[in-house]
């Protein structure tokens, strides 16, 4: 991916957000309300299958290219399954299947998921908290028959659906697959553990696109908001606050992109990605508590649209793995290599 290529694609996304995807927009969609018009125009700029090969039906751009989307939709909070789409395309392209036009999603979502593939071809077991699943044309899958991996595209419709929300008000379905025939199924490398991974690098670029959201919205609220006589971004107190958000915000950029680029070569570099996750999930925490502390009363209001991003990055911190989870693991990675190969773990790629 060259610069050009980046920002044609970025400025691509902007603008689709920027047309389509109010406040309002968001409101209805946490209303069960379908935003037509904002899939429909990312599905025709081809955005939400840039990860998929051309002769898979894809776009074919480079994973950089999907990261920098997801960092603009995390920005305008999206309501709508594009990162699912994204991973589901990633995900059936590992398999070699033809992925097909509309929403996807993927499951299962948890590393503790096991959905089983038997000999006859039927699918069975239940994938909890599935992201938009409702709203999905199709699910990408990873199955299992008996120890060999495998991805199967399942249509959604007329699957046991029961209807859950996130936090921040959006679709996490708990799906049933027994006795499911799919469309396609084909072996591939990869297993819980990797598309947990995976989807912990793409909640952590919507998690910096919120934060940057809700630093640029938290410095524009101290500009115009006046008390005693003068801007609150005057008072070193609030000047204190926006700064540690701002380093906050640019330690979640950081990590975000450290995992996306461990998720770009042909084997994961899972320590990368815990890493990431554990220092973006704290980012989310600290920066969402000074975004409301900033705002006062006023941002704690549904009217306000700073919630938006707050929720979501509460609800998008503990997917795929929280803070918590992602240090367990990687306190067991240390304790593996042993007391000599700390310093070079700690350090390598630095």
């Amino acid at each position: 991916m060259n610069d050009s290529t980046d920002n044609i694609i970025v400025d691509t996304a902007t603008r689709i957000f920027q047309d389509l995807c109010e406040p309002a927009t968001v409101n209805d969609a946490e209303k069960g309300v379908w935003p037509k018009a904002l899939w429909d125009a990312l599905e025709e700029s081809g955005l939400p299958l840039a990860w998929v090969p051309d002769d898979l039906g894809g776009a074919g751009a480079a994973m950089a290219d999907g990261f920098a989307v997801l960092r603009v939709a995390g920005r305008f909070t999206a309501p709508v399954p594009l990162a699912e789409t994204l991973m589901a395309g990633w995900l059936l392209s590992r398999a070699g299947i033809a992925v097909p036009n509309g929403p996807m999603t993927v499951a299962p979502v948890h590393a503790d998921g096991h959905i089983a593939l038997s000999a006859d071809g039927l699918l069975g077991g239940r994938a909890r908290r599935v992201p938009f699943a409702r709203h999905a044309d199709h699910i990408a899958v990873l199955a299992h028959r008996g120890n060999d991996p495998a991805v199967a595209l399942v249509a959604a419709r007329g699957l046991a659906i029961s209807q859950s929300t996130s936090l921040a008000g959006e679709p996490r379905d708990d799906v049933s697959f027994d006795g499911v025939v799919p469309e396609v199924v084909h072996p591939a490398a990869v297993d819980e553990d990797m598309l947990v991974s995976f989807g912990a690098a793409v909640r952590l670029q919507q998690m910096a696109g919120a934060l940057e959201k809700i630093l640029e919205q938290s410095v524009q609220y101290a500009l115009d908001r006046s008390q005693f006589g003068r801007p609150i971004a005057k008072f070193q107190a609030v000047q204190h606050n926006l700064a540690t958000l701002a380093g906050e915000v640019a330690a979640a950029s950081a990590a975000a992109d450290a995992a996306a680029e461990a998720c770009s070569g042909p084997e994961f570099a899972v320590g990368e990605v815990a890493i990431a996750k554990v220092r973006g999930g704290e980012a989310a925490g600290t920066g969402a508590a000074i975004a409301h502390q900033v705002h006062g009363a006023m941002g704690f209001t549904y009217e306000h649209s700073l919630h938006h991003a707050t929720r979501r990055l509460w609800a998008w911190r503990e997917e795929f793995g929280n803070e918590a989870v992602w240090a367990a693991r990687l306190g067991r990675m240390v304790a593996a290599h042993g007391a000599d190969e700390l310093w070079p773990f700690i350090t390598q790629g630095s």
